[in-house]
């Protein structure tokens, strides 16, 4: 047993140097090419970072013009503005922020300019996010968000909930660090709530233009698979009506909305067992799970999807 207790971070600076605050931040975010001029206020900078290894929430104030790129990172980096200006990329890539909304960070990287702004961020680490999505059958290596999609309001509603809840704990210096490993898998949980898994899975098809309002719906799907979803949401998520839903997954992938989710949900249990414990694993439980009440049923559509059934698939070595 590993009784170590993850390492707190507690970072505070700030500087009415313009040159050593963008130094500061460009040595932080591993940044190039950034340069930092004056506005008509004068310049004062601060920066705090508080959590631990899996999640950090930072602030930063930085009363000045601030540009430059971003490079890769392996890190979910969730931000929002409470004053000033700010955008991310360029190009037709280019997204303007808005202020209080959160926009998660490309991690290809881009190139960005801020004026006179305070920002939060939400930085989670992705072997943290990586270990919640792998509860949805997501496998490790292959988790994507897509930093295009605009969230909508019930995913922001629970993300802004979860980051108070999360600020009141982790800012508190007493709490526990399991307290602090449950605020770090909150944070994991609101932000695959927040944007959507990108499935390596989907089929080429679904990245033509006139087949985008499909990809919300599919995407939408595989990040929500694990609760109840009707024909009505995929609908509303894909902007079209229920007719034209319909009439569009026939055309994609020759079946109903309702029974691509069934198949889904096949996918995510099959998963589930191929990972699980013969000893231990209980198929009844893992097929209700996943929305599979009746044993006999599911048992019939697992093979039917499957070639083989439940059991077969939870003894293979």
């Amino acid at each position: 047993m590993n009784d170590q207790q993850p390492s707190r971070i507690q970072e505070a600076t700030q500087s009415t140097d313009l040159d050593e605050a963008r130094d500061f931040l460009a040595s932080a975010y591993a940044g190039q090419q950034w340069s930092a001029d004056q506005t008509r206020q004068p310049f004062s900078f601060r920066y705090t970072a508080v959590g631990d290894q899996a999640m950090t929430l930072r602030t930063i104030r930085f009363d000045g013009h601030l540009e430059g790129v971003m490079t890769p990172s392996e890190d979910f980096v969730v931000q929002w503005t409470n004053r000033g200006t700010a955008t991310i990329g360029s190009g037709k890539d280019r997204i303007v922020m808005e202020t209080g909304r959160p926009q998660l960070w490309p991690q290809q990287g881009a190139a960005f300019s801020y004026d006179d702004y305070d920002q939060r961020i939400v930085q989670v680490n992705r072997s943290a996010l990586e270990a919640v999505a792998g509860e949805r059958g997501i496998a490790p290596g292959s988790l994507r968000l897509d930093h295009t999609i605009r969230p909508d309001d019930r995913a922001l509603q629970v993300w802004r909930s979860s980051v108070q809840l999360i600020s009141h704990t982790v800012m508190d210096g007493r709490a526990s660090p399991l307290l602090q490993a449950e605020m770090g898998r909150l944070g994991a949980l609101a932000l695959l709530e927040l944007y959507p898994v990108v499935s390596s899975s989907l089929p080429p098809e679904l990245l033509l233009p006139k087949n985008g309002h499909v990809r919300l719906a599919v995407e939408y799907v595989h990040e929500h698979a694990h609760l109840p979803i009707t024909t009505s949401d995929l609908a509303q998520v894909a902007n079209l009506s229920l007719r034209a839903l319909q009439h569009a997954f026939q055309r994609v992938f020759g079946t109903s909305p309702n029974a691509y989710l069934r198949r889904v949900r096949l996918d995510r249990i099959r998963d589930a067992l191929l990972q699980g414990d013969p000893a231990t694993t209980n198929i009844a439980e893992v097929a209700r799970l996943w929305g599979f009440a009746h044993a006999g049923r599911f048992a019939a559509a697992y093979a039917e999807q499957h070639g083989e059934y439940p059991r077969e698939t939870l003894r293979r070595p």
